[in-house]
């Protein structure tokens, strides 16, 4: 049996991040994704909210419509493999509805895996707003300083927008190997 230290490295933050959509203006996770997160079948996870289905109001969790899962569907890319899971309209928990699933599925790894992803929700959140924040703040600077100041105002926003470019060496450099000396 894993140890609570060994379960919260075996879930790297990159893995929870990459299985939270965004449906109906709602950062939420599927049910499926969820399933291998926990190890244990979706049919599983399934079976233990719908035994518990008080716990689960439509603000925590809410099953895909079938235009919503066309979409999902073209916008992830998806083996074949992955697809023959997919008989049944998945379910998609909010944050909250993640918080519930820990009520229903008490193994160490569901708990470990949940706390897991409450924090990564929790950070997304307070990252969101810290951006906001700074963006708020470089417009209130902005509408204080006169129109000189437009060209410094404009290149912090283009900082803030373009994605880091991998920096590239200029020059001519001489190996360690290739360096003698006199």
């Amino acid at each position: 049996m894993e140890t609570k230290e060994e379960l919260a490295i075996v879930l790297p933050e990159e893995r929870i991040v990459n299985k939270i959509y965004v449906l109906r203006g709602k950062k939420v996770m599927l049910d499926r994704d969820l399933a291998r997160l926990y190890e244990v079948p979706t049919m599983v996870l399934n079976q233990s909210v719908k035994r518990n289905i008080k716990r689960f109001p439509a603000d925590f969790m809410f099953q895909l419509s079938l235009e919503e899962m066309q979409i999902w569907k073209s916008q992830i890319v998806i083996s074949k493999g992955d697809l023959k899971g997919l008989r049944k309209l998945p379910y998609a928990f909010t944050e909250q509805g993640v918080a519930m699933l820990s009520t229903v599925l008490k193994s160490d790894r569901a708990i470990m895996v949940n706390i897991q992803i409450i924090r990564t929700f929790t950070r997304i959140r307070q990252f969101l707003f810290n951006h906001k924040s700074l963006k708020d703040k470089i417009d209130s600077l902005e509408r204080k300083y006169d129109k000189n100041f437009k060209i410094v105002f404009d290149a912090i926003k283009r900082m803030m927008i373009e994605e880091e470019k991998p920096k590239v060496i200029m020059g001519f450099h001489l190996r360690e190997e290739d360096k003698t000396e006199d």
